[in-house]
């Protein structure tokens, strides 16, 4: 079904009488996730979507949210100023949420003009639509911790000085440092989530935890004989995505607009992610060898993990690990999903996934290589 209102129609039929919100990135993990979360609360929901010939491409993750009359997809695009500019003016928004992005990391080695322009210079484009549009709308950046990079301490909170390590990280420190500016330039409520990793079973393929657990599901089957990675010693502080947008939703509801990390406090390494997403689907895992040499085997030696040179990054970020204690003072937050359950989880999903294809004669998915 086509849903995607065409900018110039006024949106008054139908519409609840809560709040509206803007959602770029809505067909995304985290734009799927807010998109319910506001339902749920009753918000009339606009998505900004590109415009493509395949109306239903790449959609998957919303298709189950047409049907709902709050439930909007308009035209637009963060590289283009006037789209924005029309759905802000057309839509009168209560509240907007850039969580568009290129965001993934390796793919702003291979694109950085591209990663800067979407995920820097769209933030700025947003900014100025509510300006000078509707400047009493709350606008929600959602930041990174790829922006700590480098850490410069341990744990890294509010006051971290930035040190990012790749494309995507400086793109995200420009978002930020213009959302502040425009923050304390022009009195508008912005302010930026700096959300440390956040995974779920909507993640797409192409990151690693995804891959991981995919892939673990694929060899529960006997479709793949192993999984080839990366830095296997890089250590992540993990999240639960759904756990990470009602975060995102607290802060616009405050009396003063501020910046907040958004994290566990705990941090894990991708072998431990592996471990625990092989162990989940009765693979237990023995590793040996150091860098690109390492390698792990199961308990009958057959090899399930070899390192592949051509994952690690350029400029790698070895430990991220945030301290989320003034979202806890100040907004009542905490995680609630560990570890271990978010692991379990996706590859839970993920079997169900890959059987279900087998099932019907489908081909499962699989990882980008």
């Amino acid at each position: 079904m086509n849903k995607c209102i065409q900018m110039g129609i006024r949106f008054g039929r139908n519409m609840a009488e809560g709040k509206t919100a803007i959602i770029t990135g809505i067909t995304g993990q985290d734009g799927s996730y807010l998109a319910e979360l506001l339902l749920e609360k009753g918000y009339n929901v606009f998505g900004l979507v590109r415009r493509t010939s395949q109306p239903t491409q790449g959609r998957n993750l919303i298709n189950h949210l047409m049907e709902n009359d709050n439930f909007h997809l308009v035209n637009g695009d963060l590289t283009d100023q006037s789209s924005i500019d029309n759905a802000v003016k057309e839509i009168q928004p209560d509240e907007f949420y850039n969580l568009g992005a290129q965001s993934f990391v390796p793919e702003s080695w291979r694109s950085p003009t591209m990663t800067a322009d979407v995920t820097g210079l769209g933030a700025l484009r947003c900014l100025e639509a509510i300006k000078l549009v509707k400047p009493d709308c709350k606008f929600y950046q959602a930041g990174s911790s790829e922006q700590f990079g480098d850490v410069r301490e341990i744990p890294q909170n509010e006051l971290t000085p930035f040190y990012p390590r790749s494309p995507y990280g400086c793109a995200k420190v420009f978002a930020y440092d213009i959302t502040r500016n425009y923050r304390e330039s022009y009195g508008l409520f912005a302010c930026t989530g700096i959300l440390f990793n956040h995974e779920s079973p909507r993640r797409g393929l192409e990151f690693v935890t995804r891959k991981v657990t995919m892939t673990a599901a694929r060899i529960s089957e006997g479709l793949d004989e192993y999984l080839s990675i990366g830095n296997v010693k890089a250590k992540r502080d993990w999240g639960f995505a759904g756990d990470y947008v009602e975060m995102q939703w607290r802060m616009l509801q405050q009396a003063e607009p501020e910046d907040f990390v958004v994290a566990t406090g705990e941090t894990n390494s991708v072998q431990d992610m592996i471990d625990l997403a092989f162990k989940r689907v009765g693979i237990m895992l023995t590793w040996s060898g150091e860098g690109v040499d390492t390698i792990a085997v199961d308990q009958h030696n057959v090899t399930r993990v070899k390192t592949n040179p051509k994952f690690f990054r350029p400029a790698e970020v070895d430990l991220l690990i945030g301290d989320y204690s003034l979202a806890a003072e100040k907004l009542g937050w905490t995680p609630t999903t560990s570890f271990e359950q978010l692991v379990n989880m996706m590859v839970d999903s993920d079997v169900s996934v890959v059987k279900y294809a087998l099932a019907y004669g489908q081909l499962p998915p699989i990882p980008p290589a």
